[in-house]
């Protein structure tokens, strides 16, 4: 059981990546939709590149969703409405009218004889005016075209008329008045006037939940198919034009042909599927750290954060995908790149935006497009940003990355459609969303820095400021140390920049590589104003043993005060394996024909593993070096820098980093310029 605890424990590392692999395997597999694919990859304009095609089964013709909505708008705006008539209000108003006109039999001023004259004539009215019905006011406007034909129900029997033919409150009161004109008196039309306005009530009212009703039918009635293609038909020729017809029959066909996947297939076996290609590109990703990023791949928080983050891209999309796929190209995938270049470096954020995409593109719709998109766009993200501790650079890079995004899907669309009248607008807003959305760049940085203890270039720049406390420090304590430091630091950003290295991370490693000098500053002599050497007490082991041990203190300063690891390894590496040459000369001539370990006066390293801190390396060596010229001209310095430089390599300190030949001759060209231009003659001005 010990044993078996023991090797777990040995072996921890690769147990944690190989369980995350399968957790973030498993992940990804369960966020894909899980029906089959079509086997042909088609668009709208493109040319048909596959053998003739035919019918492999019988299947109807679907309609294309824009079809279904401009149907669905047909019936909305031309289905007819439908208008209730009230008979029991004709019945109500009526019997009112008979009351109130039988109660003028009181009246001394109207005979019996007159009042049932009046009684008929009303009657009359009452009958004119509901004779095709009385539109209540708030109907009225209903219909904007008068001669429209309505549907009016009374009871469950519906006849259409036309609008027209309902009256309105002022056709009431002119057809009352007409009719009382030439029937009555004075007294007698206004008494009938004043009963009839008052009593007679609207009695056609609008039936929005019939009429709802009836458009809700007649869409639920829609037929989604136009047509039928038989089993052995031809469908498509090769080199045919996808478009119109032919379109719609491969549409119809795909959707059939994942159905029947999905239907009939195994569903273990679409997973198989599904987990075989996630776990290739995962163990693509693995593999290329293993080679390529060997610091990145043996830190476990560093794979967790890549893999979280391809995790994290891929749940957004399939999100959005399964949500609405019109706003396919609002997520900023960009942002992974640009994350990834933040804390580790250009290449490997490509690489694993490439893979992203490669596995999205599987299952969105126009694949190729979508692949193309990003890829491109990845490419124009790593080119353009730079230094994000400038919000200048982030705001031009985002403009040109949605620019790239609104070129190419110009180009896609001029393809298919042959022209740009059929261009969809609201793609360019999506790109534009895409655009805004990817500052949350910066956002995501600042959290990863909090979780997961990794360092960009907006900290580098927090901490590159002269006035931090541990720089503040390092200046109090050992002044000459400091200065040392800035002029490394100058050297190095210079050449940085020269080759297209991180200038920001290796200006800040130079700036505190030597900060383990604090600890005992007078043993070094850039510190030593005095001119006394205490080095000059002691024998030379133990002065080499102070010498080597800035490199630990500096590490244990660096650590105590939670620098970024990022900076710690410009400390560790800054001397590499290289002997303190001087110390072990004096202790040869001391120890005369007695063998010497050089161990005792080397460096425990390890070697530079980057271009930054093979960069540091060679300034701080050089600067130091600089410093013991009595006489500084161009050839001297020159010669001075070949010779440190070919002792370095001669001790292979770069054969870890990647650092080439042609890079190395650069930096020594921008190392003797500065150099020449720090200990130039000036002119000697009289006394």
């Amino acid at each position: 059981m010990s044993n078996f605890i023991n090797k777990i424990y040995k072996n921890n590392t690769i147990i944690y990546k190989v369980l995350l692999f399968l957790i973030t395997t498993i992940s990804i597999v369960y966020l894909f939709p899980k029906g089959g694919q079509f086997k042909y990859d088609f668009s709208n304009g493109q040319l048909w590149k596959y053998d003739n095609l035919y019918a492999p089964f019988d299947f109807a013709i679907q309609k294309s969703e824009e079809e279904i909505i401009i149907e669905k708008k047909k019936i909305d705006a031309f289905s007819k409405l439908y208008f209730t008539y009230d008979s029991l209000t004709v019945n109500t108003v009526k019997e009112v009218f008979k009351t109130r006109i039988y109660t003028l039999k009181s009246s001394d001023s109207l005979s019996i004889k007159e009042i049932e004259k009046l009684y008929a004539l009303g009657l009359r009215i009452v009958d004119k005016v509901y004779r095709t019905g009385f539109l209540e006011l708030a109907s009225q406007d209903r219909v904007s075209n008068k001669e429209e034909l309505i549907a009016l129900r009374t009871g469950n029997i519906v006849k259409d008329i036309a609008f027209k033919k309902l009256h309105s409150s002022s056709d009431v009161l002119n057809i009352i008045m007409n009719s009382l004109s030439t029937k009555t008196n004075a007294y007698e039309e206004k008494l009938l006037f004043s009963i009839l306005s008052e009593i007679i009530e609207p009695n056609v009212t609008f039936d929005a939940d019939f009429s709802e009703k009836i458009v809700e039918n007649e869409i639920a009635n829609i037929s989604y198919t136009k047509g039928k293609v038989s089993s052995g038909e031809l469908i498509i020729l090769k080199g045919d034009i996808v478009e119109g017809k032919k379109l719609a029959i491969l549409n119809s066909l795909k959707s059939e042909s994942e159905s029947k996947v999905w239907t009939e297939s195994n569903y273990n076996w679409i997973i198989v599927g599904y987990t075989i290609l996630v776990s290739l590109a995962l163990l693509m990703l693995l593999l290329f750290l293993k080679k390529n990023r060997k610091e990145i791949y043996h830190n476990n928080n560093k794979i967790t954060f890549i893999f979280f983050n391809v995790f994290l891209m891929i749940f957004v999309q399939t999100i959005v995908i399964k949500y609405n796929s019109d706003y396919l190209y609002v997520v900023p995938l960009s942002i992974l790149p640009i994350v990834l270049k933040a804390f580790f470096d250009a290449r490997l954020g490509l690489f694993t935006h490439v893979l992203t995409v490669l596995l999205l593109g599987y299952i969105v719709p126009n694949s190729f497009e979508f692949i193309y998109l990003h890829i491109i766009a990845g490419i124009v993200t790593i080119l353009s940003v730079s230094e994000l501790y400038k919000r200048a650079s982030l705001f031009i890079s985002v403009a040109q990355i949605t620019g790239i995004y609104m070129l190419t899907y110009f180009a896609f669309s001029i393809i298919k459609e042959g022209n740009a009248s059929q261009i969809n607008l609201e793609y360019f807003i999506s790109f534009a969303a895409n655009g805004a959305l990817s500052f949350l760049a910066i956002i995501l940085i600042y959290i990863y820095e909090k979780i997961f203890g990794l360092v960009s270039d907006v900290t580098l720049l927090e901490l590159s400021n002269t006035n931090s406390k541990l720089l503040r420090e390092l200046n109090e304590k050992a002044p000459g140390t400091f200065q040392h430091s800035m002029q490394v630091a100058n050297l190095a950003e210079a050449a940085a920049n020269e080759i297209g290295a991180n200038s920001m991370l290796v200006r800040t490693g130079a700036l505190y590589h030597d900060i383990g000098k604090m600890v005992n500053p007078m043993y070094f002599i850039e510190n030593q104003t005095t001119g006394v050497n205490p080095h000059n007490d002691l024998p030379p082991l133990d002065s080499a043993k102070i010498i080597l041990n800035h490199v630990i203190k500096g590490v244990e300063i660096a650590k105590k005060h939670n620098l970024p690891d990022r900076v710690i390894d410009f400390i560790r590496t800054h001397h590499g394996t290289s002997t303190v040459y001087y110390f072990y000369m004096k202790e040869k001539e001391l120890q005369e024909n007695r063998e010497v370990d050089i161990k005792k006066f080397q460096y425990q390293g390890p070697n530079p593993f980057s271009k930054e801190t093979a960069i540091l390396m060679m300034c701080d060596a050089a600067e130091a070096a600089s410093k013991s010229l009595k006489t500084p001209n161009s050839q001297v310095i020159s010669d001075l820098i070949d010779k440190i430089t070919e002792k370095q390599l001669s001790e292979n300190q770069f054969l870890n980093s990647d650092i080439t030949f042609k890079e190395i001759e650069i930096i020594k060209k921008v190392i003797k310029k500065k150099l020449l231009n720090i200990y130039h003659l000036r002119v000697e001005y009289p006394e």
